[in-house]
């Protein structure tokens, strides 16, 4: 064995030959490198996890495994327990004759293989992958909500034999594995699982006799877990209030806090809302990813979040004029906030000064002054608006209009040279008028402030990797004239593994975007019904919700049956 080692070349070498990176700056590196020499050129930004892997496998006469379209099965995790494949760092292969097939990163870690071989009692036979290759395929598989599943199983069997309570200073699978409370246990699986699913909130419900725990993704719930005891109600929700700092007491009126926990080496925020219900409290976690948020910063900008062309030219314009209001609204989730960060990146921070009023700041961004609301302490949206006047700012973000107060401030700071950008609740960007009409504003103040309405929705993406066109009496069951559509092509996902079997993946954002025309002003002065209003939008260029979410459709990014679940059929 010894001799075989020495006959072998060098990963240097290896690396050379494949034309990974130049000789030369490969012996350079080796000179300097404080670890073994791939992963050093991997932190130096030489080589890709990938390319190791290959050279690797050439090196030790082993075969390179791709792990983009491999998945692992049913039976393997019958085998395999899925705490020890992500405390472990492997793939199961294959199984066949006493004898387990899997892929690992690194073929000098014999102890690894070791310890496979004795917690299976099977001869091991490995293959060649990239670290990040194991990672996503492991992701990609559903091991996290298996685990989920596993940990719930532990959970309700272990539950009253006595806790030792434990912290962890960063959660991951691994160290899930190894962690002894088991209510710290599951609350962090439920935490991780949550993250790796790219949910935006997790809810926890009290019914008689059982406990549900569901995931918001893409702006549906799904049911993370089967139903669980309520015996086992009390244990999570004094879990949550310890995290964030509540009063464990206190079970008859809602309490609202937040925690902070390292999630896989990430900063993230959770806010948590406690409700009494019939059934006992009622908990809903919002998930603030920051890291995650802030890399998606360093690139954002409007054509990101999927408006269409002519909108993203129309907004551009409209961020840039010298004063007036621009009025984003629709409903909680539908993305309001995300436009407006995504707005102020297309801003100059060095050259004008912006200030924000938020409830909460979610998210920081550098160049730019952000107020949070602390009604305790009394600075509301009102009382804070007026004090950002004195700030001498170019643009003011507010983030939400809530009463009639905040509303004049912001009006009258439109009208006195300032760009403010707002958010308002309202089902579409005519009945905006109506809100501000209800609120008693003067009508002609508003309309020589206000410069633009954009009204939003998201609608979910089709899966991408199972995406099939859909033949048959379609049309007419979605509400559609099929004389009129029967020469477009529509889709669906038919569900895969990759998109944890729902047909999509991701959402996109659909807008109508109105522009204050003379004509317009005119009958919003005139107080014209708002169907009028519509009317005459469209004829003024705007493009309906409706028609902007079926464009979507036409183009295959979306199903007819988002496209009804999100915006109304026009009459």
């Amino acid at each position: 064995m010894a001799e075989s080692l020495y006959k072998r070349k060098r990963i240097g070498e290896i690396i050379a030959d494949m034309g990974f990176a130049p000789k030369a700056k490969i012996e350079d590196e080796a000179q300097k490198a404080d670890c073994r020499l791939g992963e050093w050129l991997i932190k130096q930004g030489l080589l890709s996890h990938e390319q190791l892997a290959m050279a690797l496998a050439s090196q030790f006469e082993l075969e390179y495994t791709k792990l983009e379209d491999l998945s692992i099965s049913e039976e393997l995790f019958e085998t395999c327990k899925v705490d020890d494949v992500y405390r472990l760092g492997f793939v199961p292969y294959a199984i066949s004759d006493k004898k387990l097939s899997l892929v690992i990163d690194d073929p000098l870690n014999l102890r690894l293989i070791e310890e496979i071989e004795r917690l299976y009692g099977m001869h091991v036979v490995f293959r060649i992958g990239s670290k990040t290759g194991i990672k996503v395929v492991l992701e990609r598989s559903e091991t996290a909500a298996r685990l989920l599943k596993k940990v719930s199983t532990d959970y309700q069997a272990e539950a009253g034999a006595g806790e030792k309570e434990s912290s962890a200073d960063s959660i991951s699978m691994d160290n899930i594995a190894v962690q002894e409370s088991s209510i710290e246990k599951f609350i962090n699986t439920v935490l991780l699982v949550a993250m790796k699913k790219k949910a935006s909130d997790i809810h926890f419900e009290a019914y008689e006799g059982s406990v549900k725990i569901k995931y918001r993704i893409d702006g549906i719930l799904y049911q993370a877990t089967e139903n669980l005891d309520s015996s086992h109600h009390r244990a999570f929700i004094t879990r949550l209030k310890v995290m964030s700092k509540l009063d464990i007491a206190e079970n008859r009126i809602p309490q609202d806090g937040h925690f902070t926990l390292k999630i896989n080496n990430r900063d993230t925020d959770f806010r948590v809302s406690i409700l009494p219900a019939v059934y006992g409290e009622d908990v809903v976690i919002r998930i603030l990813d920051r890291s995650a948020f802030e890399s998606r910063m360093k690139s954002m900008n409007l054509e990101k979040i999927g408006f269409d062309e002519d909108t993203v030219k129309k907004l551009k314009k409209s961020i840039r004029e010298p004063y007036g209001m621009l009025l984003i609204t629709g409903p909680t989730g539908s993305g309001k906030t995300t436009t407006l960060y995504a707005a102020l990146a297309e801003l100059n921070y060095t050259e004008e000064k912006i200030i924000t009023i938020e409830d909460p700041v979610e998210y920081q961004i550098n160049g730019i002054v952000q107020v949070p609301v602390n009604e305790k302490k009394k600075l509301t949206f009102a009382t804070g608006l007026r004090s950002i006047l004195r700030h001498d700012p170019d643009k003011i973000v507010v983030g939400e209009i809530r009463d009639t107060e905040t509303a004049q401030i912001a009006v009258q700071s439109a009208l006195t040279g300032h760009l403010v950008f707002t958010t308002v609740h309202a089902n579409n960007a005519c009945d905006v008028i109506g809100r501000f009409n209800h609120m008693g504003l003067n009508v002609h103040s508003f309309v020589s402030a206000l410069n633009c309405v954009l009204a939003q929705r998201l609608l979910r993406k089709i899966c991408p990797h199972c995406r099939e066109k859909i033949t048959g009496d379609y049309l007419e069951s979605m509400g559609l004239e099929p004389g009129t559509y029967s020469n477009k092509t529509f889709y669906e996902g038919k569900g895969c593994e990759r998109c944890g079997d729902t047909g999509y993946a991701g959402r996109t954002a659909v807008a109508e975007y109105m522009i204050l025309t003379p004509k317009l002003r005119a009958m919003i002065v005139e107080q014209r019904p708002t169907v009028e209003l519509q009317q005459a939008a469209v004829k003024e260029g705007m493009t309906t919700l409706r028609q902007a979410a079926l464009e979507k459709a036409f183009l295959g990014e979306t199903t007819l049956k988002e496209v009804n679940r999100v915006t109304f059929a026009e009459g």
